[in-house]
């Protein structure tokens, strides 16, 4: 009762305070990052090896399976690890315990990764070292596309192009795209002629890397100019390649050209994409760090006029996949629910207490009680997604109660003849054990989810949040915001005194055919076979008459 007190003797500070619910949940929900699941932060790390052509079974014993070996007794606060290999990768997955500093995490296996290089077949290059997060997921796919255009073309366009837009989105990340020829400068030998020439393939290999060297030379200074010396180390086409030279045997040469065949090609293809039957390329935008999944969207979507300028006009790009649209819907139904919630109580407290001062009060405490919920999630760094929305739609049905119960009891008290002071603390104090245990056993049932690990913790964390801080911030509004508005807008009434207005007429007659129902039902209610009398009543020629009385007045 004392936080009711106070309401009532500083009545400007809370709607003061009112007020700046009303401003600050609007800015928490425009600087709060719009996402499709809530941040899963299960620390993973993703070591990954190459080595081409080296089988699956070899990746396996000489690298992947040494480097998990110094792995587990060098790295800190390891929970497993989980190993895949293939022709030519090997893929470390390193689970680590939760709350670790995944910055030392990455540091640590980074150098352990230089470390046993020299362990490990000659020609393996460091691994490649990155941060997995299971909410990094795809929010937007591009889709290119041309009926001119080779697949190599378009391959090099996407990688070399649209990516180079894409990495200027806060936020986006793309890998390498799907479908298409990654550009490969390839050498074709002919085994037979490299038999007639005596000669090994890794006397092509020695031949090309001795004859194609970047070799910086510097400048020179001649009087007042200083020229920049380039040597002819490396061809400047591809097809000189074929005439470099293997070795020379009794003043004959042997060419590469005589051997082998040097052109612009591609590695065997691993995947394929198609777009409406003609081969494409697809570019996944990923979502990083705590980037909002709208802004993300709508950057790129801005951003495709100037990425069809960059890109040769024979070649279509499309966005597809567009994630975002279950955010927004999940947005829209949230707010429908709540404009339904508010408008069916606004409407049932009209029935019932024939007040639209009464109906205004309650419609003001359930969006600012939804407010309080999203400025105390964004203070905990949560995100709006698909699990907070559906916690905030939870609750709406629920918010409800607390003001609906205050707001009709200081009626109940006002239509008895008191003074509005003394029915506002009397409602109030009448109600105050029971909403508050109303609420917290509502916030009670949430409890156990924050006892959940693993992922099941971070889907289903927010959404209690969610409920529990919209209940809490309803419960205090009825015992502040709720008091304080009664004592400016209701007035005091006259004892057994009939309500007047247009609303106040149409809730007498309301209440008057209502009464008659009820009267008429418990007249026909007979346990045990109450039920089947009440439905031989209601088809009865007696209940058509008192229905029509109801209806007619």
């Amino acid at each position: 009762m004392w936080i009711v007190k106070i309401a009532l003797e500083r009545p400007l500070t809370f709607i003061v305070l009112a007020l700046l619910l009303l401003i600050l949940g609007p800015l928490a929900i425009l600087r709060t990052p719009v996402d499709i699941f809530p941040n899963i932060d299960i620390p993973v790390v993703s070591v990954v090896w190459q080595y081409t052509g080296l089988p699956a079974d070899d990746m396996n014993n000489r690298i992947v399976t040494g480097f998990e070996r110094s792995l587990t007794t060098t790295v800190n606060d390891v929970e497993h690890t989980e190993t895949q290999s293939l022709n030519g990768v090997g893929l470390v997955k390193v689970y680590f315990q939760p709350n670790v500093k995944i910055d030392m995490a990455v540091a640590q296996v980074t150098a352990i990764s230089q470390t046993v290089l020299k362990s490990m077949p000659q020609g393996v290059t460091p691994p490649l070292v990155l941060v997995y997060n299971a909410s990094t997921v795809p929010v937007l796919q591009f889709a290119l596309s041309s009926k001119e255009l080779s697949e190599t073309t378009i391959f090099d366009d996407a990688n070399q192009i649209v990516r180079t837009f894409v990495t200027s989105v806060r936020g986006a990340a793309t890998p390498y795209p799907y479908g298409g020829k990654q550009r490969q400068i390839q050498v074709d030998l002919n085994p037979q002629a490299l038999l007639a020439h005596g000669l090994s393939a890794s006397d092509v290999v020695t031949a090309i890397g001795s004859q194609n060297l970047i070799l910086p030379s510097g400048t020179e200074k001649i009087g007042d100019i200083e020229y920049s010396v380039k040597l002819n180390g490396s061809p400047q086409q591809i097809d000189e390649l074929n005439n470099a030279p293997i070795r020379t045997v009794n003043g004959i040469t042997t060419y590469i050209r005589d051997v082998a065949h040097v052109h612009d090609g591609s590695p065997p293809q691993t995947n394929v994409v198609r777009v409406n039957g003609q081969r494409a390329v697809l570019m996944s935008i990923l979502k990083i760090g705590n980037a909002s999944t709208l802004d993300i969207v709508d950057s790129l979507q801005g951003m495709l006029p100037a990425i069809r300028a960059a890109i040769p006009q024979n070649l279509e790009i499309n966005a597809i996949s567009d994630q975002s649209l279950f955010v927004r819907a999940a947005i829209s139904g949230v707010v429908r629910e709540g404009v339904i919630a508010a408008g069916l109580t606004g409407l049932m407290i009209l029935l019932f207490l024939g007040s639209w001062r009464s109906t205004l009060i309650i419609a003001i405490s359930i969006p600012l009680s939804i407010l309080a919920s999203i400025i105390a999630l964004a203070a905990l760094g949560e995100t709006i997604n698909i699990m907070t929305l559906g916690g905030l739609a939870l609750a709406v049905g629920i918010l409800v109660d607390d003001a609906t119960v205050t707001i009709e009891n200081i009626n109940s008290h006002l239509e008895e003849g008191k003074e509005v002071y003394d029915a506002i603390m009397e409602g109030a104090q009448q109600i105050a054990v029971p909403a508050l245990v109303s609420t917290l056993s509502i916030c009670i049932v949430f409890v156990p989810i924050f006892f959940l690990g693993g992922v099941a913790k971070y889907l289903f964390a927010p959404l209690a949040e969610a409920v529990v801080f919209a209940m809490l911030a309803s419960y205090v509004l009825s015992r502040t915001l709720v008091p304080t508005l009664s004592l400016y807008w209701l007035k005091k009434h006259e004892h057994d005194a009939q309500p007047t207005g247009p609303f106040g007429r149409f809730q007498r007659g309301f209440e008057r055919r209502f009464s008659g129902c009820v009267k008429v039902i418990k007249a026909h209610w007979k346990p045990p076979n109450g039920i089947v009398a009440y439905l031989r009543f209601c088809s009865s020629p007696v209940a058509r008459c008192q229905w029509d009385c109801w209806l007619h007045g």
